[in-house]
This record gives structure tokens, sequence and C-alpha cells, in this order.
């Protein structure tokens, strides 16, 4: 048999090996960075991880790319937005989910609606928590239920988060259905409706979604004054009355509020 079959298996198992060897590399220089504010140059990065200077230039020039590093007008290297959005957005969902739980099940209790807790992706909205009215069982049947952003009060009030050219650019793809003779059906429609959401601070879907129900919804923030989320009332029209809505809107503000404030919001 060939000298070169012996060595497939060997080679196999040494590029396997070379992979694992290089994530630990790049962890390790991520690691080094984390603990350097001001930067660190190619050389100090490379004798800090104990690799040739080639190596680690390789391997940071990959990071870079990718914007899990960054290079500063000095020359020097620290960690890049990437990593820490990818992180922040992990420990955000997490911290998100635990402190708005009892909030969510506090709106049902004390207003008699569905609750919706909900995040945004792409032009449509995740529902990650909900309470049903009739149950105090989180109906997780719902849990990871999409919607369209443009027919939801939760929509509306992510969606409130951005500029006119950024919701463009966010709905792009959209297909403005019509659920309703009441549902938004443009994109110069939704951009009006959010000014509105955005000068009261809360959003309503009145029967856009679904004849004779209504849902209002309030954003919460983050530590930067993003909005990450909103929460939610929904019910049918004879529940949620006009005279009701005024009141309801502004208990989820107060609500949405706790929320932020847990999150890190100061504003």
């Amino acid at each position: 048999m060939p000298k070169d079959n012996l060595q497939t298996p060997k080679n196999a198992k040494e590029i396997r090996d070379n992979s694992v060897q290089s994530i630990d590399r790049a962890l390790d220089i991520i690691e080094v960075l984390a603990d350097c504010q001001d930067g660190l140059g190619v050389t100090e990065i490379a004798d800090r991880v104990g690799l040739h200077k080639s190596t680690a230039h390789r391997i940071i020039s990959t990071l870079a790319s990718r914007g899990y590093i960054n290079k500063t007008e000095k020359g020097t290297y620290r960690l890049g937005l990437k990593l820490i959005e990818a992180v922040s957005c992990y420990i955000n969902s997490l911290e998100l989910q635990t402190e708005a739980r009892p909030y969510v099940a506090q709106i049902t209790s004390r207003l008699g609606l569905t609750s919706h807790l909900g995040v945004l992706d792409g032009d449509q909205v995740v529902y990650i928590e909900k309470m049903d009215v009739f149950s105090n069982v989180r109906m997780y049947s719902q849990i990871g239920v999409r919607v369209p952003s443009y027919s939801c009060s939760l929509g509306k009030c992510l969606l409130s988060n951005y500029s006119a050219s950024e919701v463009r650019k966010i709905m792009s793809n959209c297909t403005f259905v019509k659920f309703t003779d009441k549902t938004i059906s443009s994109i110069d429609q939704l951009i009006s409706d959010l000014e509105l959401v955005r000068s009261r601070g809360w959003a309503i879907d009145d029967e856009e979604s679904e004849w004779n129900h209504r849902c209002i919804g309030a954003p919460i923030y983050d530590y930067r004054g993003d909005i990450i989320a909103a929460i939610s009332a929904s019910g049918p029209t004879n529940l949620l009355t006009d005279e009701r809505i005024e009141p309801v809107a502004d208990y989820l503000r107060k609500q949405a509020l706790e929320i932020s404030r847990s999150m890190g919001f100061t504003g």
C-alpha cells in the first residue's frame, strides 16, 4: 500500500487537532485583550499568548475581519463590538425573561387581559412570554410564535426605536397583508403611526390583527436607552373598551418602566 495512504488517518487527525488548537489560540487572544482596555500590539499579544508573531497576526486578522476585535488608531487591538453585542444579547435575553415574568403575570391578574412579552426579529415579533387570563400557567404553545410587527402593538413599540429610514430598511421585504379593514397597509402609514407611538409612549392594535380584538403595548428599555422588548395587554373589545384604553396604557407604561429599570435603564 502506498505510503501516502498509510499517512491519511494521521494527517486527518492532525488537521482536526490543528483546528481545535486554532480555536484555543483565538480564545486565548480574546481573554488577553479582555484584561487590557487600552489594547495591545501584535508583538505583545504574541508574547502573552506564547505564539510566533506571524501566527498571532493571522488569528488576529481573522478575529478583526469578523468584528470580534478592533484595531485602534494607535495600531493596537482591543475587543470589538461584535463580541460585546453577542454576549450582551444573550445575557439581556436571560435577564429580560427573568425580570419581566412577574410583571407579565401581574398584568393579567390586575387587568383581566392576556399579556405578552415580545422582541423584534427582522420585521416580525417573537413572543417570549405569555400569560392567558384563563390560566395561571404560562402558555408554552404560544412562546416562540411570530407575528407581523406592523399589525400588533408590540411590533409598533419595538419599531419606534428606529428612525424612518431604518424602519424602511427593516420592513423592505415585508408584504403588508390586510387582516382587517383597519390593518396598516403601507410603509408610509406605518411610519406615521410610529410617530404617534413615540409621542405618547405606547402603541395600540385597534382591531388591526383581528376584528373585535384590541392590544395595547409599552416599550421596555435597556441601560443604553434602546428599546429591547415590549409588553402588552390584549382582549376582546367588550373587555378592552374605549374607556379602558388610556388607563390600561398608563398601567402598562408603569410596568414597562419598572422592567426597564431592572435592566439598568435610568431615564
